[in-house]
């Protein structure tokens, strides 16, 4: 079902009290019952906005209300008919009429008669219920071991609506186990619930699913979407970012049961913290999951603007529940936020450093406790290594002198070098047939003949110098360079090339270097070293031209001393300085055979040490430096800086912040936010805790609790529960408890038809709600029934099967989605990799958002699309298939037997006679189709990674996947009720 507007929701609530009390039975509120018209008719003229208001006539503040406007009061308090406002609403002067007959609005006659009573009442006015203070309420009587209940006893006893029975313990089994864990109970614990006749059973249940670690995962992904967490930044390219460590610290902070205010400041201040920990700096994060741009045409100033508006936008709707993003251009048409306050909210952030149009890097490491013991082990050996590598000893003098003995004597008589002679350039079609087969020894063709001719293709050049580049012809493919070199002794020659493609080298007819990078290369750092033998030693070098047009460079060192050191070689040791002795001496050390013991256990350790290293999550982090300039854009043009500049605060209307002339930061606006004196962060978050546990929040929008909000009908449990939460210490786990331990809570989803058309939107809660579970979780419950579901928490984001060519428009760079393997194919939705251009098909199919925004509350649709996906999406198809192995798996049973066990483990009761009936008659009918097509039962049975089973007949687990396909397909399985 598709959320209702609040519009329509608050029209609900009217028509709902009206129709249940006579009106002589109820006092008429303000902000319950007049303020909802005024902000859905009056206020965009005659609201917040000055520069939209008409007639100088203001009615969202009781001082314009009641002003005189010429000859007229908007409002006579105690006479209706000496009120302009009635008089406008109810003339038949379409030229008069308000709201004008242009903007499609006309009061209702209920309505009318409610502005009516208010103001021969007296008028009495209210502050807008979301931003007066908490104050705990008093308890109803007979409030009994909940007040929940009581509180809500209250409207369902003034609308005569009898609440639901309990739900039976298998329903409750189920229902707690989606609301807490985002996961199906299993058949065991249905059966110890249910079988449990201690008096604490329920608690104990609760206590149970809330002490899992799958708790956190499940309130993770809802906080997820608030954020806008995704894996990628969202515009343009959509290229990936890390920040998977940001998404595990919201997991174990709710499962830790980290207090809220604390979990509030750690995401908006946690590195200004003093002394910050790895943790609260990861949690920093919060700050920078916006979306970003590499875009190269981009406007850094532009864009640092859209950030900025991003940040105000989630930060107000996530802890304030405020719509403070509608002020970016103008003043706000519905709630007293100025555009001053928008720009002034967003100067909290800009001290948060990032580069506006780039990727957004550099990540930072997040090592978890057993990495972070490894790499310390490492740094220590590596620590001792170098310290053996760089201490000259005895030993080592020794060894330098026959060295340095030896380097002369190469530099004397170095190997004599044959001119180059070159064969080709051979074309080729692409890279892989240059470099494998273009030509020469691989296609088995001897090429000294080629070479003595010289009359192939192209002219070597003469000698080239050590470092000058030359080109390669334009074609594609390759050259062969030959050299015969004779030397006098057996001596190292070290080949160094720096190319834009690719090099492979053949000593005496054996290959010896296979270079395949397509990058360039390092001189004197990717090189090959060659042991020449004395006598003529043959040299053949293979250059790969892949895409046209390449330089290269070339150097042959005759003798294993580089140029620098040299000189000082020649130099006898008592004529060096102390400089060049230090020189000559590090040099050795770097080559000493010596010391190959400790240099093999450096190169180990630091393999070792990089292996590690890349096994470490990173993530995005806030870093703190000096502010930008924060400014007010008029009509929120970036391009007019005409506008004031403005410092951190927070909106005019709402309690100051005592900074004490400093300027403010992200942790000043955090401690403000969580103070036991801000009226919107607690009743915010438990009108959301309140969403997960029956299906809507208490009021709604959960995005907005301002002036276009519906009013809460049960404002009094709103205020008591989030009074009991901050006077719990913001805990989470404590409140999940009190709701639902409720009868509220543990009610039937079933209503009467009576109930169903005096409340049908549930205002009053006197019965539970049913509605499909969310996206991750429809995946997640097929994967737990059929056991396939990997419970490993945290870690890399995974991608599981999609669609070929599904990121095909995906450019900047161009990608090809790679499906993971093994057990990261059978991890909870909640780890899938979130691409926000091209989220994953079949969590779109089910309505998850793609993040580029906060989103506080979900639609549900429903869909043809959605039961495509769970007939042939193959994770669900796969799924199918291994539920079906576990029917065939039970003992020897009939089939309505092994139907009734599976029925019962997808939606924890048994299967009807018609049920059955029905899967029986599928059964049958799919085995004598797969007797008679084998082949189309291999297919079905062999789709997905898991194993299939050799001792099962193909065509009876294809009859029995069919059925397993119906029974996941059910409302009732990818239902929460």
């Amino acid at each position: 079902m598709i959320r209702a507007s609040a519009s329509s929701l608050s029209i609900a609530v009217l028509t709902l009290l009206a129709s249940a009390l006579r009106a002589e039975d109820i006092a008429i509120k303000f902000n319950r019952d007049i303020r909802p018209i005024l902000s859905e008719n009056c206020f965009t003229c005659h609201g917040p906005d000055k520069n939209k208001r008409e007639a100088d006539l203001r009615l969202d503040t009781q001082a314009g209300a009641l002003a005189a406007t010429g000859d007229h009061h908007p409002i006579t308090p105690g006479k209706p008919d000496q009120s302009e406002v009635l008089a406008r609403v109810t003339t038949d002067d379409e030229s008069l009429r308000m709201p004008p007959p242009v903007t499609g609005k006309q009061l209702t006659p209920k309505q009318i008669e409610l502005l009516r009573a208010w103001i021969a009442a007296g008028a009495p006015w209210q502050e807008h219920w979301s931003y007066t203070p908490i104050e705990r309420p008093r308890l109803p009587l007979n409030s009994g071991a909940n007040p929940i209940d009581a509180f809500l006893a209250i409207r369902q006893n003034e609308a005569g609506i009898a609440p639901a029975a309990e739900a039976d313990r298998v329903t409750l089994a189920r229902r707690l186990s989606f609301d807490l864990l985002g996961l199906p109970p299993s058949s065991e614990q249905v059966d110890a619930f249910v079988n449990d006749a201690h008096e604490d059973a329920f608690p104990r249940f609760v206590d149970a699913l809330l002490a899992s670690p799958h708790f956190g995962e499940r309130m993770a992904m809802y906080w997820l979407d608030l954020v806008r967490y995704a894996d990628t930044t969202g515009i343009h390219g959509d290229n990936h970012r890390d920040v998977a460590p940001y998404r595990d610290y919201v997991i174990d902070a709710f499962n830790t049961n980290m207090p809220f205010d604390r979990f509030v400041v750690e995401q908006l201040a946690g590195d200004l913290l003093p002394q910050p920990t790895l943790a609260q700096k990861v949690a920093s994060g919060y700050n920078r999951m916006n979306m970003t741009t590499t875009e190269g045409g981009a406007q850094p100033k532009e864009y640092i603007a859209k950030y900025a508006a991003d940040r105000v936008r989630n930060a107000s709707t996530v802890y304030l529940g405020a719509t403070l993003g509608c002020a970016e251009c103008h003043d706000h048409k519905y709630d007293p936020f100025t555009t001053r306050d928008f720009y002034s909210f967003a100067a909290f952030f800009a001290d948060v450093q990032e580069q506006p149009v780039a990727l957004p890097g550099p990540a930072f490491p997040v090592p978890k406790p057993d990495q972070e013991k490894k790499l310390a082990e490492i740094d220590a050996a590596l620590a001792a290594v170098r310290t053996t590598l760089d201490v000259q000893t005895p030993e080592l003098d020794t060894a330098q002198t026959a060295w340095e003995a030896m380097a002369r004597e190469q530099l004397a008589h170095p190997p004599a070098l044959a001119t180059w002679q070159a064969v080709g350039p051979f074309k080729a079609d692409n890279f892989d047939v240059a470099f494998d087969t273009a030509y020469g020894p691989e296609k088995g063709v001897d090429l000294a003949a080629k070479f003595a001719d010289g009359a192939l293709g192209w002219t070597p050049h003469a000698e080239w110098a050590d470092a000058a580049p030359h080109d390669l012809p334009a074609e594609r493919g390759a050259v062969y360079l030959y050299r015969a070199i004779e030397s006098p002794r057996a001596t190292p020659l070290v080949i160094s090339l720096g190319s834009d493609d690719a090099l492979r080298v053949w000593h005496d007819g054996k290959e010896v270097l296979t270079e395949r990078k397509k990058r360039p290369l390092k001189p004197d750092q990717d090189k090959v070293t060659i042991q020449l033998h004395p006598g003529t030693n043959h040299l053949l070098l293979k250059v790969v031209n892949a895409e046209g047009g390449a330089g290269f460079y070339f150097r042959v060192i005759e003798a294993d001393v580089p140029a620098d050191i040299a000189p000082i070689v020649a130099k006898a040791p008592t004529e060096r300085t102390d400089d060049e002795r230090k020189t000559i001496a590090k040099h050795h050390r770097g080559i000493a055979p010596l010391l190959n013991p400790a240099r093999e256990q450096l190169a180990a350790l630091e393999k070792q040490r990089k292996e590690v290293d890349d096994g470490i999550l990173r993530t995005l982090v806030a870093m703190a430096g000096e502010p930008r300039v924060t400014r007010v854009l008029p009509r929120g043009n970036w391009l007019n800086e005409s506008g004031e500049v403005v410092s951190p605060a927070t909106p005019g209307f709402l309690k100051p912040l005592d900074v004490d002339g400093r300027r403010a930061t992200r942790l000043d606006l955090a401690n403000w936010m969580i103070a036991r004196d801000n009226p919107l962060v607690a009743r915010v978050f438990v009108n959301r805790l309140w969403k997960l546990a029956f299906g809507r929040g208490l009021t709604a929008p959960l995005d907005d609790l301002g002036a276009q909000g519906s009013w809460p009908l049960h404002l009094e449990l709103i205020d008591f529960l989030a009074a009991e939460f901050i006077d719990s210490g913001w805990d989470v786990k404590h409140m999940l408890r009190l709701i639902t331990s409720s009868h509220a809570y543990r009610r039937s989803s079933h209503a009467s038809p009576e109930a169903l058309h005096a409340d049908p939107y549930n205002l009053l809660f006197a019965r539970q709600g049913r509605f499909r579970l969310d996206a991750e979780m429809v995946r997640d419950n097929a994967l737990a029934i059929s056991g396939l579901l990997v419970d490993k928490i945290g870690g890399r984001s995974v991608k599981p099967y999609q669609p070929r060519g599904y990121w095909a428009h995906l450019n900047f760079p161009v990608r090809e989605y790679e499906a993971d393997h093994g057990q990261d194919l059978y991890r909870r939705g909640l780890y899938t990799y979130w691409c926000r251009t091209f989220l994953h098909p079949s969590l779109l199919a089910f309505d998850a958002p793609t993040r580029e925004e906060c989103t506080a509350e979900r639609n549900r649709s429903n869909t043809p699309t959605q039961a495509l996906v769970l007939l042939n999406d193959p994770i669900f198809v796969e799924t199918a298939r291994v539920f079906a192995e576990n029917m065939l798996r039970q003992a020897a049973l009939p089939p309505e037997e092994r139907i009734q066990w599976a029925f019962r483990h997808a939606t924890t009761r048994p299967a009807t006679g018609d049920e059955l009936r029905v899967l029986v008659a599928l059964l049958e009918k799919h085995r004598r189709h797969y007797s008679a097509n084998v082949e189309e039962a291999r297919k079905l049975i062999a789709v997905g990674e898991w194993r299939v089973p050799a001792d099962l007949d193909p065509a009876e687990l294809a009859a029995w996947t069919s059925v397993a396909r119906a029974i996941l397909n059910l409302h009732e399985t990818i239902s929460r009720y």
